[in-house]
């Protein structure tokens, strides 16, 4: 007969929130913006570095955001939304998409994509995608987004972002 399976636990953590997001901070990342519109055409854009693949067959892509986003709503319960990844010479472009001005959209240049979700005009590459699933984990949500259409700039230098920093590639 077999034992019930032991239910595990994490361990209370040995350190600060502070200490978490500046050891998190030493992984650098590429920025994307996120873009989406509301079902009555408002256009959504927000900054995050929290993009990663997660499957080729079929293309799927995730990234995160806090439960306590402004956005959250509208991103839970649209259907699609676009990933823009920021080349090299978007640095503004990702700071005015992270800050709380009230207008992030004035004088930025775009596409309209599939399902009419924005392509940031210059963006080292475009996934357009089908808002598949979410997860709740801790204070934010995991998006997982199938690709529905995808494209690049080829030799585009992304830009990164590190320990608070933005900065671009060097090839060593």
């Amino acid at each position: 007969m077999l034992s019930p399976p032991v239910i595990r636990t994490a361990s209370q953590p040995s350190f600060s929130q502070r200490e978490f997001r500046a050891s998190l901070a030493m992984f650098a990342t590429g920025v994307t913006i996120v873009t989406a519109r509301t079902p009555d055409g408002a256009l959504i854009g927000l900054t995050a570095n929290s993009f990663n693949s997660v499957s080729l067959n079929p293309p799927l892509v995730l990234w995160s955001l806090s439960q306590a986003a402004s956005s959250m709503a509208a991103l839970s319960s649209g259907s699609h939304y676009a990933i823009n990844i920021l080349a090299a010479d978007q640095k503004a472009l990702a700071e005015r998409f992270a800050s709380r001005i009230p207008d992030r959209w004035q004088d930025v240049s775009f596409t309209e994509g599939l399902h009419g979700v924005p392509l940031l005009t210059g963006a080292a590459a475009t996934f357009e995608c089908f808002n598949r699933s979410r997860y709740q984990e801790g204070d934010h949500v995991i998006f997982v987004g199938e690709v529905e259409r995808c494209s690049h700039r080829a030799g585009a230098a992304p830009l990164l972002f590190h320990g608070g920093r933005f900065y671009t590639e060097h090839p060593l």
